[in-house]
């Protein structure tokens, strides 16, 4: 895991429900908490691409459905800023179910593309990745 190299605005909140974009089983999870984020008291952490979280999943197969596991956000609607100045914002929100917090995805294929700043962070995704935008 490297450090960001771009502001990303916080697109998505606790309790949030996103789509998976791989074929881990998963299909609709919600985000319960973000990894390694601090807010102050009684507020809970927003996340933005790239961040790890601990997510529940809500639809998908019945192995996977009712299972806390770690995910990536890897597209967001909400507009965001890269360092050369330009401006970036997908279709959908979108995520990649990990299988442990060093960020080997679970599945092996990924529908759409991945943000640049998903792909230089987790290295397994970037592997997987087809189109990186």
């Amino acid at each position: 895991m490297e450090a960001m190299k771009a502001k990303i605005t916080k697109g998505l909140c606790h309790g949030s429900e996103i789509e998976t974009c791989d074929n881990s089983g998963a299909k609709v999870v919600r985000i319960i908490s973000v990894i390694n984020r601090k807010t102050r008291k009684g507020q809970k952490p927003g996340c933005g691409i790239g961040d790890l979280l601990l997510v529940a999943v809500k639809k998908g197969t019945p192995e996977m459905r009712k299972t806390v596991t770690y995910a990536t956000i890897v597209r967001q609607k909400k507009e965001y800023r890269r360092p050369d100045g330009t401006r970036i914002k997908f279709e959908d929100n979108a995520a990649v179910v990990l299988k442990d917090e060093d960020g080997n995805p679970k599945g092996t294929i990924f529908k759409g593309p991945i943000a640049k700043e998903a792909a230089e962070r987790w290295p397994g995704v970037m592997k997987v990745a087809r189109v990186i935008i």
